[in-house]
């Protein structure tokens, strides 16, 4: 992790050599999806709820989801934009040094302007939560923070499955965004909202349900039965990028180079 945090203070100086740029895209990161935001609103504005859940109740989800796919996008985007390392040829230098080929993509990258869409985030979050009559615990407090770390968990899983694919394909595949961002616009919404085989495969195969639905029932007092168990269906959302870990190392022992 010292290596890691080496390549992050390196990109960080590079990125702030030019200030005026950097807060400039932070604002527009910070401003970018209210136009998203102000959908969500104005559609709870002509319908009132949608199967039960109200415009602030989804705020939450919304908020959530944001948060965790703002963190990933600025700390994992090494993976997002692998396919560059692998058709310049510069992946067979990762493999050469005697360092984790994980660590060394993870910390290839970082977009610290997302720090702006971070904080609007976290302004849709606490809008939802001071407009809910939710009784705030210590176990509620953890889901809540548990929500955001496994979403942040599962999105890392998702980049990291997409980057696996240049392994095959060289190029990066414009279907993988359909898990990625569309991924990210999906679980904004509880998935009940959904067709039960969509609500069905985003908890059991991409565990999306296990952040922005089950906890989000105990965290609003809806689950009326085991709900500590709703409590801790974030860990299996971490769980989640055990297996994509363990596909990113076949994918690299299946490398054979781009010849660049």
């Amino acid at each position: 992790m010292k290596l890691y945090f080496k390549y992050m203070s390196i990109l960080l100086k590079a990125q702030m050599q030019y200030r005026f740029s950097f807060w400039l895209l932070s604002f527009g990161q910070l401003f970018l999806p209210l136009s998203v935001f102000a959908g969500v609103y104005f559609l709870f504005e002509r319908f009132g709820n949608i199967k039960g859940w109200n415009f602030f109740e989804v705020a939450l989800c919304f908020g959530v989801i944001n948060m965790a796919f703002s963190i990933t996008e600025c700390f994992v985007r090494g993976f997002d934009l692998f396919s560059n390392l692998v058709v310049s040829g510069d992946f067979d230098r990762i493999l050469l040094r005697p360092r984790s080929t994980f660590i060394q993509v993870l910390g290839s990258q970082f977009e610290f302007t997302r720090v702006g869409r971070l904080l609007q985030s976290i302004m849709v979050l606490v809008w939802a939560a001071t407009n809910l009559s939710i009784k705030w615990t210590l176990f509620k407090v953890i889901t809540l923070i548990l929500m955001v770390i496994s979403g942040i968990f599962i999105f890392t899983g998702i980049f990291i499955l997409a980057a696996t694919l240049c392994f095959w394909t060289i190029q990066g595949l414009e279907v993988a965004n359909i898990f990625t961002y569309g991924g990210k616009e999906m679980a904004q919404y509880p998935l009940s909202i959904y067709k039960k085989w969509i609500a069905r495969f985003f908890t059991f195969i991409i565990p999306f349900g296990c952040v922005n639905y089950l906890p989000l029932m105990y965290i609003l007092d809806k689950a009326h039965q085991n709900e500590y168990l709703y409590m801790l269906t974030p860990l299996m959302g971490i769980v989640f990028i055990v297996p994509c870990l363990v596909i990113w190392e076949i994918g690299v022992k299946r490398y054979r180079s781009t010849g660049s």
